[in-house]
């Protein structure tokens, strides 16, 4: 009887093949955790549809995988994937034919503060749903998700000058969208 050495796994050389599909899945699994929930939120706010906006994030991810081996900056996968989502809102609320529905009201204390808050806040999504897009997706991107003048230009594909000032024109806009509804 022939007996077999098994190495262990650490030392047992990797198919290449399987080594990168791996490395992808471990990669954007690492990034999906991370990530997702976030993403999933910039989506809702964009689209205002929650399984719309799931859909576009899992797309979006998927489409990371599918090009991992591609990428020819990895540190730039979340840069990726926040252009695929915002990409993908674009795309949902081209094809969309029904009015946007409402996004969910937040947790709050009593029915009284559930009213002011719903209200207000379906006056503000409402006034950021009549923006032109791109003024929308520079609102979304500096104030709900928080980021730098230069990854909002990276995610939306414009120059951070662009995003300044079309930043600065949508807060004109929404301010007098909101004056006029009161």
């Amino acid at each position: 009887m022939e007996t077999e050495t098994v190495l262990p796994e650490r030392e047992r050389p990797a198919a290449p093949a399987r080594a990168a599909s791996g490395d992808a899945a471990d990669a954007v699994t690492e990034l999906y955790r991370g990530h997702a929930l976030g993403l999933m939120r910039l989506a809702l706010v964009m689209v205002g549809d929650r399984g719309t906006a799931e859909d576009i994030v899992q797309d979006a991810f998927a489409g990371l995988y599918k090009r991992w081996p591609r990428l020819r900056d990895r540190d730039k996968a979340l840069t990726y994937v926040r252009s695929a989502v915002m990409n993908g809102s674009r795309t949902a609320l081209r094809r969309r034919r029904r009015p946007l529905r409402a996004v969910h009201a937040p947790a709050v204390w009593s029915a009284e503060a559930a009213a002011m808050v719903g209200e207000e806040r379906r006056e503000v999504m409402d006034a950021l749903h009549r923006l032109p897009g791109r003024q929308r997706e520079a609102l979304v991107l500096r104030f709900f998700a928080d980021l730098s003048v230069e990854e909002i230009a990276a995610a939306m594909g414009v120059s951070p000058g662009t995003v300044k000032s079309t930043t600065s024109r949508a807060l004109a806009a929404l301010g007098r969208i909101l004056e006029g509804e009161q």
